[in-house]
């Protein structure tokens, strides 16, 4: 990093300095203007033609400054933005030109004044963005509908909507030596251990890159383990979520262009939960939550079994079903493994082929294109239907799974189970389980086991699968500081 440029007393210098850093810049305004009741005192402003209003209308922060800078002795301009006697919102000083160039490339407009050595950042209204819409990958049948958009800034102002306390931190910080993407960690002051903060600030330090364009940049980047399949980062694109991960101890994580937000740590039964959980009633959510257990071994586990017993251990089912399993692969020129791996290839590209697909179309490809597939490989004698059924319940099981992102490695991991039951039974299957589950017992996010509450005692839901009912559930997670560990406690009567 060079030493810093000052910002020149003198208007003309400035305006050489940016002149020249935007050379073929065309979508920068670069606008010397004469100012005062006398015309007497040279300025510039600089801004990007789409990021800031008109200048002269009345409603603009800018518009408001310049005009009133038309009826102001020169002598007394210079005191006026010294003085500020407007109260214009958001505006601030930069000694720099860096810190100019930098705030102007963010969507404000620059002013500077001759006889001033400081440059002026006025906010305006930023760069084009989304709305505020429906979240698309976390649906719920209740609770809030609202998602994140690509601003930063209205992200954790939809986060702020939902926590009106002084105590939730939002820290701004630069990630992209060229892009300079905008990225805020939000906090609860008093909740969030003063450990994780500085662990996760010596990671986003590690790394320089060009540019940042997503937060899943910043997550591969940052990933202590970063050739494990399974994520240590949780991404959410749900605010109510994040509120609610905040006052749980963690920190979520913002990057400007990014609809998803990162909460840290995490753990494996995060990842099994919805934000809608909360919502509902003990019961419910428990009897949910034990079958997107079930879905998990489902969508791993299953092709695996199945090669297993019918190639290995054909003994321990009943005679009827082996002989149903026989008649149906007779006429199948493949062997078992490669008439699974087959349909499963297929159903992925299915799958894939449907989240490319534009809008309704998409689904309707994978439902159709999934039964016409499965159908046409049964006639043609390709595959046997039970195959077929094996197939579509490990797709079902890996749709059931709450994160998109967390259903990833189990896809992967798919694989690694159907060979080792294909090859070697039951035993590569038990070999298989415990190498996973020796991975994931000693993987850590942000020194939190990932297999909290099953491996460390956590009992803030119930301690395991099921969950408490909500007036029992008085503490929070492991998350959070040991002083703060109370979050719910009945008020006494009288």
């Amino acid at each position: 990093m060079g030493e810093k440029t000052p910002v020149y007393e003198t208007v003309r210098k400035n305006e050489e300095y940016i002149r020249k850093q935007c050379e073929d810049c065309a979508d920068i305004i670069i606008r010397p203007m004469r100012l005062g009741d006398e015309r007497k005192v040279e300025c510039l402003v600089v801004y990007l033609e789409v990021a800031v209003s008109n200048m002269m209308l009345e409603d603009s922060v800018i518009g408001k400054l310049i005009n009133h800078f038309w009826e102001i002795p020169p002598g007394k301009m210079k005191e006026f933005l010294k003085d500020n006697s407007l109260g214009i919102s958001d505006v601030k000083e930069l000694p720099t030109l860096e810190e100019a160039m930098g705030a102007m490339l963010a969507g404000n407009a620059i002013f500077f004044m001759d006889g001033y050595d400081r440059a002026i950042k006025i906010a305006s209204k930023g760069y084009p963005s989304m709305g505020v819409g429906q979240a698309q990958t976390e649906k719920v049948l209740r609770g809030s509908k609202e998602g994140f958009t690509d601003s930063v800034k209205i992200n954790s102002a939809l986060i702020r909507k939902r926590l009106k306390d002084t105590r939730m931190k939002v820290v701004e910080r630069q990630m992209g030596i060229r892009s300079n993407t905008m990225l805020q960690l939000l906090y609860v002051d008093d909740l969030v251990q003063e450990d994780l903060l500085d662990e996760i600030q010596k990671r986003l330090d590690e790394f320089e890159i060009d540019g940042i364009f997503d937060s899943g940049m910043v997550e591969q980047l940052t990933e202590e383990v970063w050739y494990s399949p399974f994520p240590q980062f949780q991404a959410t694109e749900r605010p109510d979520r994040a509120a609610m991960e905040l006052l749980e101890g963690r920190v979520v994580l913002l990057c400007d262009n990014s609809p998803m937000a990162l909460l840290l740590p995490t753990t494996f039964h995060s990842f099994m939960t919805s934000s809608e959980d909360m919502y509902n009633r003990f019961e419910m959510v428990s009897f949910i939550q034990m079958l997107r257990y079930l879905a998990v071994m489902t969508a791993t586990l299953l092709p695996g079994l199945y090669l297993a017993v019918i190639r290995f251990h054909t003994q321990i089912l009943p005679a009827n079903l082996i002989l149903s399993f026989a008649e149906a692969r007779s006429g199948v020129p493949f062997s078992s493994i490669v008439e699974l791996i087959f349909l499963e290839l297929s159903f992925e590209l299915i799958r894939e082929a449907g989240v490319r697909m534009p809008g309704s179309l998409g689904s309707t490809i994978g439902i159709v294109g999934g039964l016409i597939v499965g159908q046409a490989a049964v006639t043609a004698n390709l595959v046997s239907p039970i195959v077929v059924i094996i197939v579509a319940l490990t797709a079902l099981g890996s749709l059931a799974i709450p994160s998109e992102e967390f259903s990833a490695p189990f896809r992967l991991l798919k694989y690694m189970f159907l060979f080792a039951g294909g090859y070697f039974g039951l035993y590569g299957i038990v070999l298989g389980i415990y190498l996973v589950v020796s991975h994931l017992a000693g993987l850590l996010s942000f020194q939190v086991p990932y297999l909290t509450p099953f491996v460390k005692k956590d009992d803030s839901q119930g301690g395991g699968i099921l969950r408490r009912p909500l007036r029992k559930m008085n503490s929070r997670p492991v998350f959070a500081r040991k002083e703060q560990r109370i979050r719910l406690r009945r008020r006494m009567k009288g």
